[in-house]
């Protein structure tokens, strides 16, 4: 169908353009991800990771998500549940869905829908826990547990009812286009997307059914949350890719995702299949009383964002985060945002960055370009402890390992049929 793969990149990159997410709903996810109607199952990051060969975040995140689900009385009885291969794994990725870090996501967790409007796929991420301890960096007993059932409980269907007021749901792309001219890059940097989604929500949060304690929770929690967004900016990152993998050929990066052991990669020319290697550990600031010893090696769907060309990719747009993650100062921003021009193919016209003279973010990441430089995409990102149960002690950045770039593209190579120009 294509002559080159010159040819099919940019038909990849133009249903890339074409999309158009929109945040519909907030549902169940057993509602929306058949899988998880199917006895004991449950979604993770990376590519496909068995219970033994997960680490401690992972593990941590399964042992909540089982008692969340009751079937399990205590994180003992989880455990063993666990280890006697009880429970099915299967990756997020697998069924149009996303997960921060561990990415855990049982059946009756609340999940963010988002619809393509123009070419019809969906997306779906499970909702931001907020700060402290929360499951997604490892931990799972006590207050894991109350906030998980008051997000199922309350938090989804308020934010439901809110949705479902705003005709054809919330235009993600005008919102994110605004929110990084306001200093976000979607991964680290969230604050001014997740304020512009509260002000959008808020009138109809006020107006829905639910009661009054309820209706103030909600406000409360998505005011003090600042990273929110991050799990919209998810789904719609996801929602994108998958519109360009739609077009089966070429060399772009669909997917870029890590387990805590494998760092997965996806490409548009070899559809489903993972390319993988072991992953780096991310390196960067740590809260009092943790060090680079404590971190847990790399892990979670987020860098979904790099694989647009936001987040690390987008440093430039929130030179505020260097600091945070051990970066530097606004130059190291401005470098690392160049250097990534280096392996995307092409750049975004929705997403246009004031603190880059109004140069648009990067878009393609194409498999040919990181084994020619040598260079590999910068991934902003949470530190996790390396055992259960202690959740997030630090933030900082990471790279992919480059072999599963160069596994990539000796498949494309062998598979797509085209020349690789």
């Amino acid at each position: 169908m294509y002559e080159t793969i010159n040819e099919a990149n940019e038909a990849v990159l133009n249903e890339i353009k074409r999309a158009r997410p929109r945040l519909v709903d907030v549902r169940p996810a057993a509602d929306c991800i058949p899988v998880l109607r199917e006895g004991k199952t449950l979604l993770h990051a990376g590519p496909p990771i068995a219970w033994a060969d997960m680490t401690g975040p992972m593990q941590g995140a399964v042992l909540g998500a089982a008692m969340f689900e009751g079937w399990a009385r205590d994180a003992e009885e989880a455990e063993r549940l666990a280890a006697s291969g009880a429970i099915r794994f299967t990756p997020c990725h697998d069924h149009s869905a996303v997960g921060p870090m561990g990415g855990i996501t049982s059946a009756s967790m609340p999940v963010l829908v988002v619809l393509n409007e123009v070419q019809g796929n969906m997306a779906f991420c499970n909702l931001n826990e907020g700060i402290g301890k929360v499951m997604r960096f490892g931990a799972f007993e006590g207050e894991v547990q109350t906030r998980l059932a008051w997000m199922r409980d309350v938090l989804g269907p308020v934010l439901s009812q809110a949705l479902g007021m705003v005709p054809g749901g919330i235009d993600l792309s005008v919102l994110m286009a605004q929110a990084i001219t306001m200093g976000d890059e979607f991964h680290q940097r969230n604050i001014a997307a997740s304020a512009l989604l509260l002000k959008l929500l808020a009138p109809d949060i006020a107006a829905c059914e639910a009661s009054t304690q309820h209706k103030e929770e909600v406000l409360r929690f998505l005011g003090r949350t600042d990273q929110f967004f991050l799990n919209v900016a998810m789904a719609y990152c996801k929602c994108v890719m998958d519109a360009g993998a739609a077009i089966e050929a070429g060399s772009i990066v669909t997917a870029m995702t890590r387990n805590g052991r494998d760092f997965g990669i996806r490409v548009s020319g070899t559809g489903k299949r993972w390319f993988t290697a072991p992953v780096n550990t991310p390196a960067g600031l740590f809260f009092t009383g943790f060090s680079q010893d404590d971190a847990n090696p790399d892990i979670g769907d987020s860098a979904i964002t790099e694989t647009l060309g936001i987040g690390g990719a987008a440093m430039i747009a929130a030179p505020g985060v260097t600091r945070f993650v051990g970066a530097g100062g606004f130059s190291d921003a401005l470098e690392t945002s160049e250097e990534m021009r280096e392996i995307y193919v092409d750049s975004s016209p929705m997403f246009q960055i004031p603190t880059w003279d109004f140069q648009a973010a990067c878009l393609g990441l194409d498999v040919r370009r990181v084994v020619e430089t040598g260079i590999t995409p910068v991934i902003n990102t949470g530190i996790a402890h390396r055992k259960a149960g202690i959740g997030q002690v630090g933030a900082g950045t990471v790279r992919p390992p480059r072999g599963c770039f160069e596994k990539a593209l000796e498949a494309v190579a062998e598979t797509v049929g085209v020349a690789v120009d």
